[in-house]
């Protein structure tokens, strides 16, 4: 009861539309997991609305890791749609397979890479914010709280994991997992009650696409 009282209380003062594009975004989301544990293609057309919806609410919210991260998953997803449409058995589903030394070591650079380029665009943000201006202007991380430090992290963690699900690597749900569990108390903090409640159903569907892949492993 305290939950839905706080999140009531926190929608009261946002705009009618945000909490309508969140919802849209949220569903459609969903959506795209759903497919993406079925191995169906329909995962990137649905992702992509959702991803396009939280380039915009991320932003409104300031949380510019998220933003990156959609734009990431917006590009991402295009190329894992063509990819997918590639492999693809009846221009539908596709099969899995493990991820190989090779994707290890682009995941690793990727990961890297994330984590130093949005710590640079947060060490920038007060001269983002300041309309690209360095007047009066003291760069540095010392404006951010757990929840943007945090928001480093799963970025990384999301990135490389949109890149695994894009080769059909099964570790993909091994990063999704571990970014969603996350994301919910940063969610929650940020005051993004309906998006915590999305990475708390991500989380439990993220495992179980987890073992769905994994049994189609076994059978292939």
């Amino acid at each position: 009861m305290d939950f839905l009282q706080t999140l009531t209380a926190q929608y009261s003062s946002y705009e009618t539309y945000l909490i309508y594009f969140e919802s849209i975004a949220v569903l459609f989301g969903l959506l795209s997991v759903y497919f993406s544990i079925k191995q169906n293609i329909w995962v990137y057309p649905t992702g992509i609305i959702s991803t396009v919806l939280f380039i915009y609410i991320m932003y409104i919210f300031g949380l510019l890791g998220d933003m990156l991260i959609n734009i990431y998953y917006t590009v991402m997803s295009v190329y894992g749609w063509i990819l997918w449409a590639k492999h693809s058995k009846d221009q539908i589903h596709v099969d899995v397979k493990k991820a190989s030394y090779q994707d290890w070591q682009i995941g690793g650079i990727l990961f890297v890479g994330s984590l130093a380029f949005v710590g640079l665009v947060y060490y920038l943000k007060p001269y983002i914010d300041n309309q690209f201006s360095m007047d009066g202007v003291k760069l540095g991380l010392y404006h951010l709280d757990w929840a943007n430090y945090t928001d480093i992290i799963t970025t990384s963690l999301f990135l490389v994991g949109m890149y695994f699900m894009a080769k059909r690597n099964i570790e993909n749900w091994i990063f999704w997992i571990v970014a969603d569990f996350i994301c919910i108390p940063m969610m929650i903090y940020k005051g993004l009650g309906i998006t915590a409640i999305q990475y708390i159903i991500f989380t439990a569907m993220a495992i179980i696409g987890y073992l769905e892949w994994k049994k189609s492993l076994v059978k292939a």
